[in-house]
């Protein structure tokens, strides 16, 4: 046991981290808003060919207090927040009926940036969920309503026949849309960003307000 652990530590200590150059960039110049910083940031990520630069890891806690992490997709940025969509019966939707409060975070290797947004995760008004459940590739459709997520899966069959029987749902009826399909708004009450750098001075500023207030601070941090 020793020895593998020592084995893996030794892996860990060969792979690099921060690896540059970055572009040169002066956290004091963002925009006003985290909302406009983060449509910036965005934006280079996509330039520079960051993969799937809209891919995020939301995290919630459970009604036992223990965190959940899983990464998912951005939806839309709006005055509201950051959008993502799932099932209200999938384990992410029942933590949140417990515990609204949030965490985005985003990850871009390529840039070395990080941002992390904390907040409450609002429900927007169902013809929203409709319409990005409708906009959905038939593919995803299927999968969404077939799917039991995060259930035990007993045999593979079961999948199928679930799969089969969404399908022709969906084929038979266009307009269908699954009525746990849920779309949420994360309304952040904080927006973290995070520029790396090969000699660890890394740059921090926290964008912060008070819930329900419109006014926004800002702060440069310790790295």
């Amino acid at each position: 046991m020793a020895h593998s652990a020592t084995s893996m530590k030794s892996i860990l200590r060969t792979l690099s981290s921060l690896k540059g150059p970055f572009p040169i960039t002066n956290l004091a110049d963002l925009p006003a808003t985290p909302h406009s910083a983060f449509r910036l940031w965005l934006e280079d990520a996509i330039e520079q060919g960051e993969k799937e630069p809209h891919a995020m890891t939301l995290s919630t806690i459970d009604a036992y207090g223990h965190p959940d992490a899983r990464v998912l997709i951005l939806k839309n940025v709006d005055s509201r927040g950051w959008h993502f969509a799932t099932k209200a019966t999938s384990p992410k939707g029942s933590q949140i009926a417990v515990n609204s409060f949030v965490s985005l975070t985003f990850y871009w290797p390529q840039l070395g940036r990080q941002i992390r947004i904390r907040g409450r995760a609002l429900e927007l008004p169902a013809s929203e969920s409709a319409d990005d459940f409708l906009e959905r590739p038939d593919g995803s459709r299927i999968s969404a309503v077939a799917s039991k997520q995060s259930d035990v899966l007993l045999d593979g069959n079961t999948l199928e026949n679930e799969i089969a029987k969404a399908k022709r749902l969906i084929e038979d009826t266009p307009g269908y849309v699954t009525p746990e399909w849920r779309v949420y708004a994360v309304d952040p009450v904080s927006v973290e960003f995070w520029q790396g750098a090969e000699d660890r001075k890394h740059q921090r500023i926290r964008y912060a307000k008070e819930i329900g207030d419109d006014e926004w601070t800002r702060a440069a941090l310790y790295p």
